[in-house]
């Protein structure tokens, strides 16, 4: 990297391997998802495939938080923090615990929207270190989320509600009185006030998207609170 002193080029050379390895651990996640599409011709079963892959890439994702509240990555750590925060539950506590959703299609949607984001996320940020970053890929990160947000949301908010029935039946994860502790939980309105909460969450994190696409494909200067 060409006038970009040893200490910054290792910096960058360092996040750089990050981004590729989070980018070929979503490439072979879509691989999978194709195959198995391409030799069952359905997606029942296609969650249960590839759960411990997925368990596994969205929980890593934690270090992200991380480096967005330390200062490695310049981005919202509020936003980055909700995203994946989100994503976890999701994958843990209801399509991983509720084995009887597992073939929903919202949960297919869902996946499939994380999986391309993901792979045009990491892309985008691989090649912008590497200042070699092609336009179309520049374009994607930036056009994709219009279309992709409200899709993965639209596949998290199916899921969830395909859960209700189940939680409600069986009591999972909920705790009634009396009990020792004296503490009353129902994961069903749990769930209820998570579906809700995407209407205050969901418009925040596009719009800031929204500033984004501005600012790097419209180059408008934009002026935001801190968060």
């Amino acid at each position: 990297m060409i006038g970009v002193s040893p200490s910054r080029a290792h910096s960058n050379l360092f996040r750089c391997s990050k981004y590729f390895i989070f980018f070929s651990r979503w490439l072979v996640l879509a691989m999978a998802m194709m195959r198995f599409y391409l030799q069952k011709a359905t997606h029942k079963g296609l969650y249960k495939s590839i759960a411990r892959t997925l368990k596994f890439f969205q929980t890593v994702a934690l270090v992200e938080v991380g480096h967005c509240a330390i200062g490695i990555v310049r981005t919202s750590v509020i936003v980055t923090g909700v995203q994946v925060c989100s994503r976890i539950f999701m994958v843990w506590f209801i399509t991983n615990s509720i084995k009887q959703i597992q073939n929903e299609e919202s949960v297919i949607l869902f996946l499939v929207v994380w999986t391309l984001t993901e792979i045009t996320r990491y892309s985008f940020y691989t090649f912008n270190l590497l200042n070699h970053l092609p336009y179309f890929i520049k374009w994607a990160r930036y056009n994709m989320f219009i279309i992709m947000y409200p899709l993965g949301v639209a596949g998290e908010l199916l899921t969830i509600y395909a859960a209700l029935p189940f939680v409600r039946k069986t009591g999972m994860l909920s705790m009634r009185l009396p009990n020792k502790y004296n503490i009353s939980f129902d994961y069903y309105y749990f769930l209820i006030i998570v579906m809700l909460s995407y209407i205050p969450l969901f418009p925040q994190l596009f719009f800031h998207m929204l500033r984004q696409r501005r600012k790097v494909l419209l180059g408008e200067i934009i002026v935001e609170k801190d968060e």
